[in-house]
C-alpha cells in the first residue's frame, strides 16, 4: 500500500474536530487550576468527550467509505448493492 491509500477525504475535518477538542481540554485544565466550579468543569469535559467521540465516528465512517469504494470500484453496479447497504447502515453506529 502506498501512503495515498491512507489519505482519506475526511481527515482535514477530523483534524479540525480534534483541535477543537484539544482547545476544550486545555480549558478544562485551566479551569481546574483556577478552582472553577465543578459544574462548569463537567460541562467543558462533556464538550471534550463529545468532540472526541464525533472525531472517532467520522474517522471510522470515512475509513469504511474509502476502503469499500476501493473494493467496489471494479464491480458492476448491480454487484455493489450489498456494499452500498453496508455503508448506509454503518452511518447508524
Amino acid at each position: 500500500m502506498t501512503s495515498d491509500a491512507h489519505t482519506h477525504t475526511g481527515h482535514p475535518e477530523i483534524i479540525k474536530r480534534l483541535r477543537r477538542a484539544d482547545g476544550h481540554l486545555r480549558s478544562v485544565i485551566q479551569m481546574l487550576e483556577q478552582d472553577r466550579p465543578c459544574l462548569d468543569i463537567a460541562q467543558q469535559l462533556l464538550a471534550v468527550e463529545k468532540a472526541i467521540v464525533q472525531a472517532k465516528k467520522a474517522l471510522i465512517h470515512d475509513h469504511i467509505d474509502h476502503c469499500l469504494d476501493a473494493i467496489a470500484e471494479p464491480l458492476a453496479k448491480g454487484d455493489r448493492a450489498q456494499i452500498d447497504e453496508f455503508k448506509l447502515i454503518a452511518k447508524y453506529l
